[in-house]
C-alpha cells in the first residue's frame, strides 16, 4: 500500500536548521506534486512548499528560508525539505503529501503522520 514515511524532525534553537525527509513507496509518484504542510498549535494546517515537474512553490513565510527537493530515482521516492534559520514560529507538525497534478492542496491524495519540529528562542 501506498506509504509516506516523514523523518529528521526534533527540537533546535532558533537560527538553527534542520532537514526533513519523506520516503514515498507503494506506486509511481512521477505525476504527483509532493510536498509539506505543518501545523503549529492551535493553528490550522497550511501549506510550506511542493514540488512537481514543473517546478518548486513555497509559502511566503518561509520563502528564502527553506529549500524542498525531490529524488525520483529509486523506487522509493524521497522528498526532502532543508529548513533554515528557524524560527519559533516554524514550530508544528510537518506532514509529507502527495497530490496527482501539478499543484498540492489540503486535498492531497496521500498524507503522512507527521514528524515534530520545534524550536526554542
Amino acid at each position: 500500500q501506498v506509504q509516506l514515511v516523514e523523518s529528521g524532525g526534533g527540537l533546535v534553537q532558533a537560527g538553527g536548521s534542520l532537514r526533513l525527509s519523506c520516503a514515498a513507496s507503494g506506486r509511481s509518484f512521477s505525476t504527483y506534486a509532493m510536498g509539506w504542510f505543518r501545523q503549529g498549535p492551535g493553528k490550522e494546517r497550511e501549506f510550506v512548499a511542493s514540488i512537481s515537474w514543473r517546478g518548486a512553490d513555497y509559502a511566503d513565510s518561509v520563502k528564502g528560508r527553506f529549500t524542498i527537493s525531490r529524488d525520483n530515482a529509486k523506487n522509493t521516492v524521497m522528498v526532502y525539505l532543508q529548513m533554515n534559520s528557524l524560527n519559533p514560529e516554524d514550530t508544528a507538525v510537518y506532514y509529507c503529501a502527495a497530490e496527482h497534478g501539478v499543484r498540492l492542496g489540503v486535498s492531497a491524495d496521500y498524507w503522512g503522520q507527521g514528524t515534530q519540529v520545534t524550536i526554542s528562542s
